[in-house]
């Protein structure tokens, strides 16, 4: 078996694309799951399965904790735990932000900590995250201020990263699609052309080449997936 990584966020559309073909690189995959979901790839082997609620701070330390525990030592965490909302900036109230930040950026936020500590004692590590364009490019945020703002974090917190692992060959990359290919993106945006979209199965593809020789060897990395749209 390959490395071992760290997965958040796998249980939803993107996390399923990502989780198959790791599965078929043969990664060892840890991934937190909600209450009532404990069961999600238990039919495969290199899948261990962690009840953790990446809001809160502790049962994500613990996430992390029982995994390297289980894998000896962790190579690359990827967090794909997220949520959307529209709003522009005069509609958007404090709890909309606050919303927005828990979701797209403290569930990264609480596992980079004790993540990155492990990364340190052990020669190094990848972090890959999902960010998203509209935090890139300011007039494409105008409709999802609060989902922008909580999305840009990511990309600062990625070159922080960036800046203080230099010289422990601790790294961070970003990928930024346009639009994913998902259920519920067809069904909030029925009459899009579908085509231009990035297919989960593309984005998943990026995170592996990330994690393969090649990819670990490339800094300050913003890998955009665009397509047409």
């Amino acid at each position: 078996m390959k490395n071992q990584v760290l997965i958040s966020g796998a249980t939803g559309n993107l996390g399923q694309d990502v989780v198959k073909k790791l599965t078929g690189l043969d990664y060892g995959l840890h991934i937190n799951v909600r209450e009532g979901k404990a069961q999600a790839y238990a039919d495969l082997n290199n899948v261990k399965s962690y009840t953790a609620d990446l809001s809160d701070a502790q049962q994500s330390e613990d996430f992390v904790k029982n995994a390297i525990e289980n894998a000896g030592i962790i190579s690359a965490g990827i967090f794909l735990a997220g949520g959307f909302a529209m709003g522009k900036l005069s509609d958007t109230s404090d709890a909309d932000i606050e919303k927005m930040v828990t979701m797209n950026f403290l569930t990264a936020f609480h596992l980079v900590k004790p993540l990155k500590a492990h990364f340190e004692k052990n020669g190094g590590g990848q972090f890959i995250f999902i960010g998203a364009r509209p935090a890139l490019v300011a007039e494409q945020g105008a409709g999802s201020f609060a989902y922008t703002l909580s999305k840009s974090l990511l990309f600062q917190m990625a070159e922080m990263i960036n800046a203080e692992g230099k010289p422990k060959n601790i790294t961070a990359s970003v990928v930024v699609p346009s639009i994913i290919d998902t259920p519920d993106n067809r069904k909030a945006m029925p009459d899009a052309d579908f085509d231009k979209w990035i297919p989960g199965a593309d984005m998943a593809e990026a995170v592996a080449f990330l994690l393969n020789d090649t990819g670990r060897k490339m800094r300050q990395t913003v890998l955009k997936l665009y397509n047409n749209a």
